[in-house]
């Protein structure tokens, strides 16, 4: 993850009068009051949340504020779903996600070398929680490996691009490195560091196509600041509208970049404005 210090320039009387809005659109969409999955206020999508978003919480906090910010899947970042072989941890981890109504869908990022009895934990954790992907940051030499553990275990490898100087900075290098490969190497396309390496998320997820396996929704200014959605460059309507096209079946991850703590009225701007640029989308 990239740590961007800079704030995101509210006034305190612009940040209470648009939390007031977001608060008003929550109510109406039924968020705040108990919605269920059944309520469908993303629409056709399987609208979630990078765990990473919660960074400055422990696990139990995370998952009580997803649950109250009203949306139902996660990708868990490691610290706070740890790696581990130890069947009691999963089961409890397990009983908490079930508790808060919640389905751990992916995890990550994971960095992968040519090692294979690493990679292989990996996976056997993944199998053991019912994951569908990992979205990851795999070395070159990893590749031969990995799609031999992609067909076993039949979970997707999806690569997060970082930003500029990252290895997988430029949708160049990603295509690159899933040209030639198994069908489940694919990619986590995560909007706002392509955004900073001056970038069209929207042209990514139309090049890469049904081999998209997750998506890191974020907004970014300028290429260097980290906003809210709706607040930066990302054509979040476009966006949509494009995975609509595509019937986009895997998880659209919410990542918040600012605001370690206290986060809490961002997100819902952040899931607030989602719901409006989906609701546009979807409209013919």
């Amino acid at each position: 993850m990239v740590d961007i210090t800079e704030k995101s320039g509210y006034t305190r009387r612009q940040f209470v009068n648009t939390g007031l809005t977001a608060a008003a659109g929550l109510t109406a969409l039924g968020v705040g009051r108990g919605a269920s999955a059944e309520d469908k206020p993303y629409g056709p999508f399987r609208m979630g949340m990078q765990s990473y978003s919660l960074r400055g919480y422990d696990v139990d906090t995370a998952l009580d504020m997803t649950q109250k910010l009203g949306v139902h899947y996660w990708e868990a970042f490691p610290a706070h779903v740890p790696l581990t072989d130890s069947t009691e941890k999963i089961a409890e981890m397990l009983a908490k996600l079930k508790a808060h109504k919640i389905t751990l869908t992916s995890w990550g990022v994971q960095g992968f070398t040519s090692d294979e009895a690493a990679a292989r934990k990996v996976f056997d954790f993944a199998k053991r929680y019912g994951l569908r992907t990992l979205s990851a940051d795999p070395a070159p030499e990893s590749f031969n490996m990995l799609e031999k553990l992609v067909e076993e275990y039949k979970i997707n490898i999806a690569i997060h691009n970082h930003g500029p100087g990252a290895r997988y900075d430029k949708l160049s290098s990603v295509l690159a490195a899933i040209q030639g490969r198994h069908p489940r190497i694919g990619a986590c396309v995560d909007t706002g560091h392509a955004l900073r390496s001056s970038e069209d998320p929207v042209e990514w997820v139309k090049r890469i196509g049904k081999r998209v396996y997750e998506l890191h929704l974020k907004d970014v200014k300028g290429t260097t600041q980290f906003t809210e959605i709706g607040k930066g460059d990302l054509r979040t309507v476009e966006l949509f509208r494009q995975l609509n096209k595509m019937k986009f079946p895997w998880l659209v991850a919410l990542e918040y970049e600012e605001h370690e703590k206290e986060v809490g009225p961002y997100l819902d701007l952040c899931f607030a404005a989602t719901r409006d640029a989906i609701e546009k989308a979807l409209k013919r």
